[in-house]
């Protein structure tokens, strides 16, 4: 019968060795995790057969090795919790990387391992982007730590990883160099594409997109997180579109689109891969365009701006046959534009106040999205009607007149 090294993983990273146990005892700690009346969860290794993990939600990993496997390294625990970097240890503009602006270290983010996870980018003058992938495990308690665990113990670490139920953040490496947690397509290194490629583990399931009942106004661990991504001019877009819903057949993965565009990428746009996390999550939320963080709200005692569906209706008949370019209503454009972008489904470099057929097929879009009122045929042509605008307008803080 197989035996097996038993270890421990403490949150701070130290190991306890356990001794070794038999193949009962590790089916019996498999069968206690796939229960679903117990906060625990099975990994296995992704490289190394027969090596398990059992996350747990006080923060502690438990870990099963094969005994022809090296036992576990065995550290001492730490004398007290390693804090995040004061604002002293935070790199000042002449430890940055050349040419670099941004943050390097989140401000109270907790530190998990040793703080080294990759190395430089091979094409800094590609278009920076964040990469959001979903850890497939319950979220809230210390799963953040557990977790966080695993994915050092199989060297899969992203920079970051994120618990939207306590909102607590997480970092395993600066932001200027490059995660783990993606496969390289070909002989193209994915995890090293552009001026940063931002790798962000949320605690949650693809199947249950972890935005569903979460306000970003009121989480400002992840307020953080995506000013630091804006500190390296990662752009408020989803370039690739939302991200799929899973399960389901997934979306083409456009390399042109992954190593030209910079914005914000779920793991199933990422060519090489075949992950389909995190499944259909709310773009507005992630970017903080909800209706209780506009960023276009209207200041006290100022209106709204109002949209016309005729004027809307009278730009599309002119400016599509036109020249690229050509604008009949630029300002009521503009705004659609604006919310169509905020939603995923217009790249920003078109919101330029022309109705041209990106913008017809954005628009088109948004109308066949639950949103927007599940058009389907004909219904859903790209030309705004009253019904549909008044749907995004309510989400984007302005108002549709006839």
């Amino acid at each position: 019968m197989p035996t097996f090294h038993a270890a421990v993983v403490h949150p701070d990273q130290s190991v306890t060795y356990c001794g070794t146990v038999d193949q009962d005892h590790v089916d019996q700690a498999a069968a206690i995790a796939h229960l679903d009346t117990t906060p625990r969860v099975l990994r296995e290794h992704p490289r190394h057969p027969g090596s398990l993990f059992v996350l747990r939600e006080d923060g502690d990993l438990d870990w099963y090795q094969p005994l022809d496997a090296a036992p576990a390294p065995v550290r001492a625990p730490d004398p007290a919790p390693r804090p995040g970097p004061t604002d002293a240890e935070l790199p000042g503009p002449e430890d940055l990387p050349r040419g670099a602006t941004g943050t390097v270290w989140i401000p109270g983010a907790i530190r998990l391992g040793s703080g080294s996870i990759g190395g430089p980018m091979d094409t800094p003058h590609n278009p920076p982007r964040v990469v959001h992938h979903s850890t497939e495990s319950p979220a809230g308690g210390r799963y953040l730590e557990s977790v966080g665990s695993y994915l050092i113990r199989v060297g899969a670490e992203p920079q970051l990883i994120y618990c939207p139920v306590t909102d607590r953040v997480g970092q395993f490496g600066p932001l200027h160099l490059s995660g783990r947690a993606l496969r390289n397509d070909g002989r193209r290194r994915t995890n090293r594409e552009g001026r940063v490629c931002i790798q962000i583990e949320v605690l949650g399931r693809a199947k249950t997109p972890w935005t569903n009942g979460w306000d970003p106004a009121k989480k400002p661990g992840w307020q953080r997180i995506l000013k630091a991504a804006r500190s390296w001019g990662v752009p408020d877009v989803f370039p690739a579109g939302p991200p799929a819903k899973y399960p389901g057949p997934g979306k083409p993965r456009s390399r042109s689109i992954w190593q030209s565009k910079g914005g914000h990428f779920s793991h199933g746009d990422v060519p090489g891969n075949d992950h389909g996390d995190p499944g259909a999550i709310s773009t507005a939320k992630v970017l903080l365009k909800t209706d209780t963080t506009p960023p276009s709200e209207p200041s006290p005692g100022r209106p709204k701006p109002k949209v016309s569906v005729a004027r809307l209706v009278a730009a599309a008949k002119k400016d599509l046959p036109a020249a690229d370019g050509h604008t009949t209503h630029p300002a009521d454009v503009r705004i659609v534009e604006r919310a169509l972008a905020a939603e995923g489904l217009l790249e920003e470099r078109y919101v330029d106040g022309s109705f041209g057929t990106k913008t017809k097929t954005a628009y088109a879009a948004w109308q066949r999205s639950k949103a927007g009122g599940s058009y389907t045929g004909a219904a859903a042509d790209g030309i705004p009607g009253l019904a549909s605008l008044r749907r995004l307008a309510a989400r984007h803080h302005f108002t549709a007149t006839a």
